[in-house]
């Protein structure tokens, strides 16, 4: 089984989450921030993965630290999940459209964390997407890609910041998809290992 159930619980938030790699796109996401949540439960669905979170924090403040540490576990649930990565495809990408948006994604499960993310949000319109500061969005890719331990570049081109992050969490999700399934036997890498 590829799963993993991660529990963090710091000053600032408190979450547990459960992962399963070879699910059915099945969610329940339960925090305080609901834009977020609903990018997961897109994200769930995309991949194929089943993911349960139940996550609290001081969103009173601000949104930053659950949103940090949302990404957090679940790129630790992921790495956990992958275990050795023997027979993985490893690699992935994905084209996704929104309406007038387009986000791409390539991304390597290398073991060598490394985040380019370009997220063109508008100047014009408020700091925040629903609950969530804009600046919180790519701050949340560069967190799972650092626990993940995977080389993550994300660029996303369009006018409506809301279906930019979309079509971002949905390309993330299709080519975590793919470069999670399993085609062989071995490590794909000539070093032997990930």
């Amino acid at each position: 089984m590829r799963t993993a159930k991660i529990a963090r619980k710091t000053k600032e938030t408190q979450i547990t989450l459960e992962l399963n790699l070879d699910g059915a796109g099945r969610s329940k996401i339960k925090s305080p921030v609901n834009f977020l949540n609903h990018m997961l439960e897109n994200f769930a669905k995309h991949a194929s993965f089943d993911l349960t979170i139940s996550a609290k924090g001081d969103v009173k403040v601000e949104d930053h630290h659950l949103v940090e540490d949302l990404g957090l576990c679940l790129g630790e649930a992921l790495d956990k999940a992958l275990g050795d990565k023997k027979g993985i495809n490893r690699m992935g990408h994905a084209l996704v459209p929104m309406d007038e948006s387009l986000a791409t994604v390539a991304l390597d499960l290398s073991g060598r964390p490394y985040a380019l993310i370009d997220i063109p949000f508008s100047e014009f319109r408020d700091a925040k997407l629903g609950d969530v500061t804009k600046e919180n969005v790519p701050h949340f890719f560069e967190s799972l890609a650092s626990k993940g331990k995977l080389n993550l570049h994300l660029k996303v081109a369009g006018r409506n910041d809301h279906h930019m992050v979309e079509a971002s969490f949905k390309a993330l999700a299709r080519a975590l998809h793919d470069a999670t399934r399993v085609t062989g036997k071995g490590v794909s890498s000539t070093k032997g290992v990930l």
